[in-house]
């Protein structure tokens, strides 16, 4: 295990920050200096063989680039075999870390398929091929999509109904806190943390900043109800979300629309996106179409899914350490507080 681990490592950490970080813009080189699916020619002469595996004169070039030479001139020939053999003993850790299997770990099959599509589906998406024009289209066609919408910081006190508690005991449970609030919105805070009963109530029920049109985990009822309010106004009791709330709207921001000056990088983002799930999907299909799969679906059904638990993930446009590189940014504003809360708070239950 000790040495599986070592081999891991070995595999993992010369590419981990090429094979996650995005394609490039335009060199399609790998991180040992060698050009993505260059030819034996384009590599240079072969400086040396361990045991099939070859080290190409490129490979050693960039190597060899790295090391800064004793007599500030040129590489002796003392320290280009140093270089070589470091080359060399890498290449049968290589072969070895295939032996055990290594290459049979998921995320070192992560790695690979990122490595692949850089090299066959994303250097083919450059900067400099997406004209203005192209960008200024998408800006035009999808205009709604880069506007800030108005927002509301929402406060909520929630008390549940269940069987220790039946409805009408929520009911005037939630008819008293909401009395002790209006009398003081000040308090709001102080009884929603005391009271509350959602994951929010350890931030004293402030749901954070939400647009109209709500945001997961939150009942929507509970946002329409806040934006028929004025800031600082507390709601009368209703019934949502599995119980009853109260809520207060603390503070407003209005919406605000950018221009494409403003949006242009992240128009430039979304529309590469674009290109590379096109790219990605066909890229598949016809890689698919060499490979005859069989599923077994009777021991698929047998496999026990922990809800939540995560996964390696998936390379690709699909997720997992790559996803869509350099994936779009939605706009948003510079400071807005972070909205989300560990765990779902099982609101419509």
């Amino acid at each position: 295990m000790r040495l599986r681990n070592q081999l891991l490592s070995l595999v993992l950490f010369p590419v981990l920050a090429f094979g996650c970080a995005g394609p490039a813009e335009s060199t399609g080189s790998t991180e040992n200096g060698t050009t993505a699916g260059a030819s034996a020619e384009d590599k240079g002469a072969v400086l040396a063989d361990v045991g099939g595996v070859k080290v190409y004169a490129s490979e050693f070039e960039a190597a060899a680039a790295r090391k800064t030479p004793a007599n500030g001139e040129s590489l002796t020939i003392e320290e280009r075999k140093e270089v070589l053999q470091k080359l060399v003993e890498e290449k049968a850790l290589y072969q070895e870390a295939k032996k055990k299997g290594v290459d049979e770990d998921p995320k070192v099959q992560k790695v690979m398929i990122n490595t692949l599509l850089r090299q066959e589906v994303y250097a083919g998406v450059r900067n400099a091929d997406i004209s203005d024009d192209e960008l200024q289209k998408y800006f035009e066609e999808h205009k709604a999509e880069f506007v800030v919408p108005e927002k509301a910081q929402i406060k909520r006190i929630f008390i549940r109904v269940s069987d220790k508690r039946p409805d009408a005991d929520a009911k005037k449970l939630a008819e008293e806190l909401r009395g002790k609030v209006k009398a003081d919105p000040s308090k709001f805070s102080e009884v929603a943390t005391e009271h509350s009963e959602d994951p929010y109530k350890r931030r004293g029920g402030d749901l954070g900043f939400i647009a109209k049109e709500g945001k997961p985990g939150i009942d929507q009822g509970v946002v329409d109800r806040a934006f028929a309010l004025g800031t600082g106004e507390v709601s009368e009791v209703f019934e949502a979300g599995g119980g009853y709330n109260i809520v207060m709207v603390e503070n407003r921001r209005e919406g605000v629309e950018r221009t494409f000056d403003q949006m242009r990088s992240s128009v430039l983002r979304r529309v590469k996106n674009d290109k590379y799930r096109e790219l990605y999907d066909k890229y598949v299909a016809d890689i698919a179409k060499n490979y005859q799969t069989q599923i077994f679906e009777d021991e698929l059904m047998k496999v026990e899914v922990q809800a939540g638990k995560k996964g390696p993930g998936m390379p690709g446009p699909m997720g997992g350490p790559m996803a869509i590189p350099g994936g779009a940014e939605e706009p948003g504003e510079p400071g807005e507080p972070h909205e989300g809360v560990a765990g779902g708070e099982g609101e419509g239950r």
